[in-house]
């Protein structure tokens, strides 16, 4: 089988660390991530999880949709499709960013590297090269999926920076959040970001190069407490820091089937990255009312709530009779010895003076029990260690 002269497999396809990734997964626990086999833990996900936390957790990003953007116009074509003022990110540096469809409802969210003059790379946890090329019309742009040749490993937690170090890699820890720089004549590319909320890096090299990277970074990382870290412990990670998930906690807005399942920048907490001062972009117009008539719908928040019960697809209520939203993501949280969530509720009741609880239901020996427990809106994440900014961070 194959689509425009190249193979495609009709198998669920292996990274480029699945040698390593498949020997270290004593539970045998997998699934597919975009078509491709990707570890929910290798040997306990509360373990790996505290490895994140208190030393080095290393997770597989090969399966993360990767566009490399080229051309005379690629700044502009940026700028034009994503909602924030990409002017402003210079080479060596990374923006987060989401676009939009025309009725202002995001599509995806996601990392853009500025490599060079000209050059990006952008990162998704979704696939939209459709929508990519459709947007080119009138730009001078090249757009290619380079998923299966970009290999790259998140390195995540305090003892990330000494083990990179340790690696060989001098000057690592000058390096700035949200920045990135070359090693090894240019075949290995670091940049400081992560999906943590934690002092992080992620490593980028072609596939060729990917199990060496990952036999240099374990032997670095040997005497600092480094382990692999599955899907399920990145997940507890991210909740924690606050970092929403596109397909948990809102539906791309070329999914959804029904009307009012998709949601707007501004209705996930994402307000900030509308720059509606700059030229015109996708979703620009529709943005723009948005703000001007406080018309948004649905609020994205963070909650505390009351017990130890996670409220994993909990309904929120105001009060304890009217339903008014949803959870989306919930966990118990270790370091922040807190029962938490994310959740989508009606404009205006994300607000801290809303009487908010959660209908929670829980089994134990069989036996399923219901609890109204109460709710706090938060602002701040969860977990935001100084490590996460600090530069140079310290010697952990």
């Amino acid at each position: 089988m194959s689509v425009a002269g190249k193979p495609v497999s009709e198998r669920v396809l292996r990274t480029a660390f699945y040698s390593r990734t498949s020997e270290a997964n004593l539970l045998n626990k997998w699934h597919s991530w975009r078509g491709y086999t990707t570890a929910d833990a290798y040997y306990d996900a509360s373990i790996e999880y505290f490895a994140c936390r208190n030393a080095t957790g290393v997770f597989d990003l090969c399966p993360m949709t990767k566009y490399r953007i080229t051309g005379p116009d690629a700044l502009a074509y940026l700028d034009r499709l994503v909602t924030r003022d990409m002017t402003r990110i210079k080479p060596g540096r990374v923006a987060y960013a989401v676009w939009c469809n025309d009725a202002g409802k995001v599509i995806d969210d996601g990392t853009i590297f500025h490599l060079s003059q000209g050059e990006y790379r952008l990162c998704a946890y979704g696939r939209h090269l459709a929508w990519l090329l459709a947007a080119t019309l009138g730009f001078d742009v090249s757009v290619e999926e380079e998923t299966d040749e970009i290999a790259a490993l998140a390195v995540q937690g305090p003892t990330s920076c000494a083990i990179l170090k340790d690696m060989g890699l001098d000057g690592i820890e000058n390096l700035k959040p949200f920045g990135l720089t070359h090693f090894d004549h240019g075949q290995l590319m670091v940049s400081r970001t992560g999906f943590t909320g934690d002092l992080g890096y992620e490593l980028w090299v072609e596939r060729r190069f990917a199990e060496n990277l990952w036999d240099r970074l374990f032997e670095a990382g040997r005497l600092r407490g480094i382990r692999a870290m599955g899907g399920d412990a990145l997940d507890m990670a991210r909740i924690e820091a606050g970092f929403l998930q596109a397909e948990v906690d809102f539906l791309p807005a070329d999914q959804v089937v029904r009307p009012g399942r998709a949601r707007s920048p501004y209705e996930l907490g994402l307000g900030w990255l509308v720059d509606l001062e700059k030229a015109n972009f996708n979703g620009r117009r529709a943005l723009a009312r948005e703000k001007a008539e406080g018309s948004s719908v649905w609020q994205m928040v963070k909650l505390v709530i009351e017990g130890n019960k996670p409220a994993d697809a909990s309904y929120i209520y105001a009060g304890t009779r009217k339903q008014v939203g949803f959870v989306t993501s919930a966990m118990w949280s270790p370091v922040a010895k807190q029962n938490i969530a994310l959740a989508t509720v009606k404009a205006p009741y994300g607000n801290n003076e809303s009487n908010l609880h959660a209908e929670i239901y829980y089994q134990r020996e069989l036996h399923w029990s219901r609890v109204m427990a109460r709710c706090e809106v938060v602002d701040k994440p969860f977990w935001d260690p100084p490590r996460r900014r600090a530069t140079p961070p310290a010697d952990y």
